[in-house]
Order: structure tokens, then sequence, then C-alpha cells
């Protein structure tokens, strides 16, 4: 009989990638463990895992895990795997890329339509029951320029292109897209800034995308475009961005995502007019597990057999 492989599960909701390994005939080939977060693997866990999935690990949990030759982040960003001074150079990592596909494309257009329409005055109004006449800005025919053409991109461009809008971008690697009117690279990225009504972050977290967003790129940036964000907290500077929404060099901002979560209280941005706070909503779906589960089976399966991963991360890019 042919041995079995050991994997272990380090998660609060194992359920469903137990379903999903089951549902993809794997159940007889692996022995699963599983562990809730708050605990560490015993060292006997450790010494035969040998295909692990977790949220994040702490320093010293991988080099002691001998065995072990694929890691399954149940994120799509990794930066908190990159920032592991231990992170072993031979693990093949991967991550949850495109999970988030069935969720942030339609939070993504709600954000365009909130910032784009007077629904939030209307009910405001009707608190006070105010009659306000105004006028819905129309999306049809407004550029929607999105940094980082990756798989959420695809989806929010098929979407904005229904609505008549006009999308471009910026991808590491230009190709053409659908719906995509032009992909440009990461160097030309002031064009994109230029032309935009909407300019959506969807950037990975690296090195180079630090503080990407700051008051020179703000600069280039219409007075009357809205900044979205929807990636990383790190890729915008905090203040720069205080600084432009409040001297109206851009009309506002949405954002999903922060440098520290939850966003701390005394923060500017809960207070500064023209930017609104949402507290990480993009990608969250009721039946997120589900889908990073299947996910994860299909790799499973790969793994098993010797074949190519899905989402592997590329370690010179970061992501």
């Amino acid at each position: 009989m042919t041995s079995r492989t050991y994997v272990l599960l380090w998660t609060d909701s194992a359920a469903a990638y137990l379903d999903a390994i089951k549902a993809a005939g794997l159940a007889e080939r692996v022995v699963v463990d599983t562990l809730p977060r708050k605990e560490k693997p015993s060292a006997e866990q450790m010494a035969r895992t040998e295909a692990l999935m977790a949220y994040a690990v702490a320093p010293g949990v991988l080099p002691a895990m001998p065995k072990l030759r694929w890691a399954q982040a149940m994120t799509a960003g990794v930066e908190g795997w990159f920032a592991l001074p231990d992170l072993p150079a031979g693990l093949t990592l991967t991550c949850a890329r495109g999970t988030h596909r069935e969720s942030m494309p339609e939070n993504i257009i709600g954000a365009l339509f909130y910032v784009a329409k007077p629904y939030a005055a209307a009910v405001e109004n009707q608190k006070h029951g105010k009659w306000v006449q105004c006028v819905a800005q129309p999306l049809t025919g407004k550029t929607l320029g999105i940094l980082g053409l990756g798989a959420i991109a695809q989806d929010v461009a098929r979407l904005a292109a229904a609505l008549g809008m006009r999308v471009i971008g910026t991808r590491r690697r230009p190709q053409p897209m659908a719906n995509v009117a032009e992909v440009f690279p990461a160097g030309r990225t002031p064009e994109v800034l230029a032309q935009s009504d909407f300019l959506l972050l969807l950037l990975p977290a690296t090195p180079e995308t630090d503080n990407f967003i700051n008051a020179e790129r703000l600069g280039m940036m219409k007075p009357n475009a809205w900044l979205l964000n929807f990636g990383r907290g790190h890729l915008i500077k905090d203040n720069d961005l205080v600084a432009a929404v409040k001297a109206k060099k851009i009309a506002g901002a949405m954002l999903d995502v922060f440098r520290q979560e939850p966003l701390p209280a005394d923060h500017p941005f809960w207070t500064t007019e023209g930017i609104i706070v949402l507290p990480h909503i993009g990608g969250p779906h009721p039946q997120r597990d589900r889908i990073v589960a299947r996910l994860f089976a299909d790799n499973l399966g790969r793994f098993l057999d010797g074949q190519p991963l899905k989402e592997v991360v590329d370690r010179n890019a970061g992501y």
C-alpha cells in the first residue's frame, strides 16, 4: 500500500477543507491533522507534515518541519510569509489568489455607485426630513483606471464595461485584456493617473509598492477623481492622502484596507471629509472557506500527483 501524505490544516474552520478533500477523492491518500490557529503544532506534527495550509505562521515553525515541501497560504497576500526571517528557500508557497473573485468585483462596483450617486446624501437628508434635489453623476463614459490588472481586475473590467465605462490600467507584464482599452506597463502609471475619473488600487504588497500613492502621484490625478483602495493598506502614504483630500486635489477616497487593522480610533482617515472608511469588506464572502477549499483540494491533488501547482508565489516578484 502506498504511504499516505501528511497534511496539516492550521485553521479554525477545517470542515470545508475536509469536505473538499473528500469530494476530490483524495481522502484515502492523505492523513490530515487539524489545528486551531491559536495552538502550536506538536513536535510529532511538525516532524511529519509534508503539506501545510495556514493563514500565517510564526518564526521558527517552518524550519522545524523537515518534511514540509508545500505551504498553501489561505489569503491572496503573502507579505507576512515573506517577512519571516526563516522562510525555507526550497519551500513551494502558493496563495489564495483569485478566491475573492466572487465578492470583491461586486463590492468594487458598489463603491463606484456609492461615490457617483447621491444615495448616501439622500439617506442623510431623510433623517432630517429634507427634500434636496440633486443630479446623479453618470458612470457611463467615465474612465476607470486600475493599478494591478490581475484576476480581480478582469472581472471588475467586465462589469465596468457593461456600465459603459472605459477601463485602462497597469500590469507587470502588459498584454491585451478583454474589456480593457489600454494596458500599460508600470512605468506609464502617470498616464493612467492623469486619465482616470476613478482610480482603483489592486496592487500586491511588495517593497516597490510601499507608499506608491504619495503626494507626487496624487498630484497627477484629476481634481474630480476618486481613489478606491481594495488592494493593500501600505500602498498609500496616509498623511499625503489626507492632505490631498483636504486640499481638494482629488475628490475623495474610499478605503477598504489599511496599514493597521482595525483602523485606530485616532487615525485621521476617520474624520477627514471626503474619505470613506470601510471595515475590510471587499473580499470576505459568506462561503469563503468553501471557495478557498476548492483551490486547496485542486492543489493537493496536483501535489500528490507531482503536477504543477496553481497560484505559486513568485519570490522574485513578491507575490
